[in-house]
């Protein structure tokens, strides 16, 4: 299955609320699992640096995590880009074929 890095960014009002953000957190990852069957989360960070947040998750196609991006957007995150990925020994192979 493809996977996908979401990189979100939240408004700065919103990350100092514990118990509001985990909520918030909750909401989004409901919504989410509904409108987008197939989406599977393999890891979620909070990061220092231009973005807030970043998840690693597999889904069926490009139009599903393009519904993760905007449902992100539409729940109040300032950014939110879904990059496309390949593990590296997947890289790797890809780069032999071409090689060739």
């Amino acid at each position: 299955m493809p996977l996908f890095v979401l990189m979100t960014r939240l408004a700065p009002e919103t990350l100092h609320d514990a118990v509001g953000r985990r909520a918030v957190g909750k909401d989004w990852l409901k919504k989410v699992s509904e409108k987008c069957p197939g989406v599977k989360f393999l890891t979620h960070y909070a990061l220092l640096g231009p973005y807030d947040f970043m998840d690693i998750y597999e889904a069926p196609d490009i139009e599903t995590a393009h519904r993760v991006s905007l449902i992100s957007r539409a729940e109040g995150a300032v950014t939110a880009e879904s990059w496309t990925a390949v593990p590296y020994d997947r890289y790797l192979s890809i780069l032999e074929d071409v090689q060739d």
